[in-house]
């Protein structure tokens, strides 16, 4: 019984908390937050212009896109350890200009590089690069992995389409369709049943594509009022879609069965990177203008709290 209750306490008192990962840009550090106390438990540094950040699944390792600043291209991954809040090493990718848009699944991180008109896969395992693809788009800016790791989603600013990389066959045949939406394509995500791909416009009265991802076609576009709608992203349950707009300063809910607006939330300045907790609970809405990531109780749809940040959050991540 003592050897059971002396494991328990070692169990209890090494567990890992959940940690809120905020990347500030202008700072080029990814600062580390206790997700239910909202402390700041430390920062690494990172490439300059950090504008991303995944988390592997099992909450131990993240890597930043580098994207870099003004005229100067990124062209490195930085490697977190998220338990020892320090960098494990900088990675410098092949000729690939400007990560940005990043996913993990396991521990293999699909990314876009913007730059080069690529999305490309890091093994954080091996440390290596093991897929690259053209997008033939421009400005191949975010990017969406559906379960299962065969089909890809990129939203791309500069051509006003989505990729979808059909990766059934890979690699030996890698299929491409390019699907035109809305203009300056920005925010992306995918509901968690599959069953629509919403893309949201950065153009000031945009619009949001809603594409079909079993026909590739858009099958309706909603109308908007948004200046900016920089991003977009489902709740764990799918029942609302989150929109933020970094100039108007809200942040809009949908009802993604009747595609109507039922809440908008005025948020600090500049909301940018949504991130959901996995319980459902908490949105996370970088406000990059107020240094303050603001905390939202999605069963009210009302912000709870604000996290002090660096310069200019955006990109935010989850370990559990």
């Amino acid at each position: 019984m003592k050897r059971i209750a002396i494991a328990l306490v070692f169990t209890a008192l090494t567990a890992r908390a959940d940690t809120l990962l905020i990347l500030n840009k202008s700072d080029a550090t990814l600062q580390f937050v206790d997700a239910s106390s909202f402390e700041t438990l430390g920062t690494v540094a990172t490439g300059e212009g950090p504008h991303e950040v995944a988390v592997s699944d099992d909450g131990k390792i993240a890597v930043v896109a580098n994207y870099g600043a003004g005229p100067n291209p990124g062209t490195t991954l930085s490697v977190i350890d998220v338990v020892a809040r320090k960098q494990l090493r900088r990675f410098t990718l092949p000729g690939l200009l400007r990560p940005h848009g990043i996913a993990a699944v396991g521990t293999r991180f699909w990314f876009t590089a913007e730059g080069s008109r690529v999305v490309a896969r890091y093994d954080a395992a091996t440390n290596a690069i093991d897929f690259i693809s053209g997008s033939g788009a421009d400005v191949t800016h975010m990017i969406v992995v559906a379960p299962g790791e065969k089909t890809l989603y990129t939203a791309n600013i500069g051509s006003n389409s989505v990729t979808v990389f059909d990766l059934s066959n890979s690699p030996r045949n890698i299929l491409l369709k390019q699907i035109p939406v809305v203009q300056g394509p920005e925010g992306i995500d995918l509901a968690p049943d599959g069953s629509e791909l919403w893309v949201a416009s950065r153009a000031a009265n945009g619009g949001i594509s809603i594409i079909d991802p079993k026909s590739r076609t858009v099958a309706r576009t909603l109308a908007t009022t948004t200046k900016v709608a920089n991003r977009v992203k489902f709740t764990i349950d799918g029942k609302f879609v989150l929109v933020s707009d970094a100039v108007a300063n809200v942040l809009l809910v949908y009802d993604a069965a009747t595609k109507e607006i039922i809440k908008s939330v005025e948020m600090s300045e500049g909301p940018s990177g949504i991130l959901m907790a996995p319980d459902g609970k908490r949105a996370f809405v970088a406000c990059a203008g107020a240094k303050k990531v603001a905390v939202v109780d999605t069963a009210t749809f009302s912000v709870v709290h604000e996290i002090e940040t660096g310069n200019v959050p955006d990109g935010l991540g989850y370990a559990r």
